[in-house]
C-alpha cells in the first residue's frame, strides 16, 4: 500500500560523482538515522563499493549494527549517551568523537585502547568543546596518548554553513584549534570539517576528509549550482479511495480547503507518521498518472486528501509523493519548499 524505493545505483553513482567533485581527499559517507531513512546497511555497503574511505553514524548502536552485517570499513560516532560503557565499542574498532574532557575520561576507562577523535565547537553551538573545554580535553588526550590509553586519529568540527564571513571564522577557528592540539604533541592523521555543502563549494574546508550526507542521497544542500546528483529514494502509495464530491464540500480536519467546483477527490495513505510534512498542507502535490495534483486540506497522521480535478484516476492507482526530478515527478526539495524548511 504504500513503499519507499531506494535505488542504491544512484547512491553509488553520488558517491563517485561527489569525490571527483571534491578532489582528492578521504570522503566518509554519514549512515545516520538508518541511512536517512535508506537503511544503512545497503547504503553503508554501496557506498564503500564507490569508494568511500569511512562511514559515519551518531551513536555507537547504529556503529554496532553496521559491524554486526560485516562491514570492516573504519567508522566514526559522535553522540553518546553520558552513562555509555564504550568498551563493546572500543573492541570492534569504532572511533568515538569526543567533545569534553569528562567523555574523554569515560573512553579511557573502557577496556582496549580506544581510537578517538576530538571535537571541537567552532561556532554551530552544538557538539563539541568551547575553548575552556578545548584545552583541557587536548591536554588530557594528549596525556593519555603517551600513556598509551587512548589514540587520537581526529580533529573535526562542523560548520554552520551560515554564510561566507560566518564559514571563515568557523575555519579560522579549526585551524587555531589545531595548532593548539599540535603544540601539545598531538598529530591527528585526519582533519575534517566539511559536510556537502563545503566540501562542493568551499575547497579551503576539505582538509583531509570531507563527509557526505545529504548529498549522498542525491539532494542537493542548497540552491547554489551542483554536480549531477540522482535523488536515490522514491515514495509512493496505492490511491485506496476516490469520490466525486460537489462544490462546497469540505476536505480534512478544519475545512482548510472547500471545494469551490464538483471534483475527485482521491484518497492517498501517507501522512506525518510517514515522514510527510504536515506544514505542507495546501501547497502539496502529488504525481498521480504522471499528472501533478494539489493536496487538499491538511495532512493527517497516515492519510492525505488529492484533488484530481476531472482527470481519470482510480483506486489502485500508484501516487508519487516524491523521486527523481527525471521522471517528471515532486522531489524532496520541492516538498522543503512547500514545508517552508
Amino acid at each position: 500500500m504504500r513503499e519507499a524505493l531506494i535505488d542504491l545505483d544512484a547512491i553509488r553513482s553520488n558517491v563517485t560523482v561527489l569525490r571527483e567533485a571534491i578532489g582528492g581527499v578521504k570522503t566518509m559517507a554519514v549512515v545516520k538515522a538508518n541511512g536517512y531513512g535508506h537503511g544503512a546497511v545497503p547504503v553503508a555497503r554501496a557506498a564503500v563499493e564507490a569508494g568511500s574511505e569511512w562511514l559515519g553514524v551518531v551513536d555507537v548502536d547504529e556503529a554496532l549494527e553496521l559491524r554486526s552485517a560485516g562491514l570492516t570499513a573504519p567508522i566514526l560516532a559522535w553522540l553518546h549517551d553520558p552513562g555509555l560503557d564504550f568498551s563493546e565499542a572500543v573492541e570492534a574498532g569504532i572511533d568515538l568523537g569526543v567533545s569534553y574532557p569528562q567523555q574523554l575520561e569515560a573512553v579511557v576507562a573502557a577496556s582496549g585502547r580506544a581510537v578517538v577523535q576530538l571535537k571541537v565547537d567552532t561556532g554551530l553551538g552544538r557538539n563539541g568543546a568551547d575553548d575552556k573545554q578545548w584545552v583541557d580535553l587536548i591536554s588530557a588526550a594528549a596525556e593519555h596518548q603517551r600513556a598509551g590509553r587512548v589514540v587520537v586519529r581526529g580533529i573535526w568540527s562542523h560548520l554552520a554553513n551560515a554564510g561566507e564571513t560566518a564559514d571563515a571564522a568557523q575555519l579560522d577557528r579549526f585551524e587555531s584549534a589545531v595548532d593548539a592540539a599540535r603544540a601539545l604533541g598531538l598529530e591527528p592523521e585526519l582533519l575534517h570539517i566539511a559536510a556537502t555543502a563545503a566540501a562542493l563549494y568551499l575547497p579551503q574546508a576539505r582538509f583531509d576528509m570531507v563527509r557526505l550526507g545529504i548529498g549522498m542521497y542525491g539532494l542537493a544542500p542548497d540552491d547554489r549550482p551542483q554536480p549531477t546528483l540522482r535523488p536515490a529514494m522514491e515514495l509512493a502509495a496505492t490511491v485506496v479511495a476516490v469520490k466525486r464530491v460537489p462544490a462546497g464540500h469540505g476536505v480534512s480536519y478544519g475545512y482548510d480547503f472547500v471545494a469551490d467546483a464538483p471534483t475527485t477527490l482521491a484518497l492517498v495513505p501517507l501522512g506525518y507518521a510517514d515522514g510527510i510534512p504536515r506544514a505542507a498542507s495546501g501547497r502539496a502535490q502529488i504525481s498521480i498518472g504522471g499528472v501533478w495534483h494539489a493536496v487538499a486540506g491538511r495532512i493527517a497522521m497516515d492519510q492525505v486528501v488529492v484533488d484530481v480535478g476531472d482527470h481519470p484516476v482510480f483506486v489502485g492507482d500508484r501516487a508519487i509523493a516524491f523521486g527523481d526530478h527525471r521522471d517528471g515527478v515532486p522531489t524532496a526539495t520541492d516538498w522543503a519548499h512547500w514545508a517552508e524548511t
